[in-house]
């Protein structure tokens, strides 16, 4: 929970700071209405430690997604489509 007293603007549209923080993951990944993202977006305009909290887990996901490139070997890629295929032909012949 982020402390109100730190600068927080308030709740303009009914956006308290548990409200923004209980959504900033749906609005990080785009999920919300229209109207609701711009509602948690002048929230995070006006409360510095959301705004702070927001911008961390911005980063945080940028980071991530850059440095977690595992590559699936091919060698397990190909026993995975075996093992499938021969899971279909299975189902196919009754057996």
């Amino acid at each position: 929970m982020v402390d109100e007293g730190q600068g927080c603007g308030g709740d303009r549209f009914g956006v308290d700071c548990d409200e923004a923080i209980r959504q900033l993951y749906v609005y990080l990944d785009g999920e919300l209405t229209d109207e609701r993202r711009q509602e948690i977006s002048v929230h995070l305009d006006d409360c510095g430690p959301c705004a702070g909290a927001a911008g961390f887990e911005a980063e945080l996901r940028i980071i991530i997604s850059s440095r977690c490139k595992d590559r699936v070997p091919d060698s397990l890629i190909k026993r995975v489509a075996a093992a499938i295929a021969e899971e279909q032909a299975r189902r196919r012949s009754g057996s």
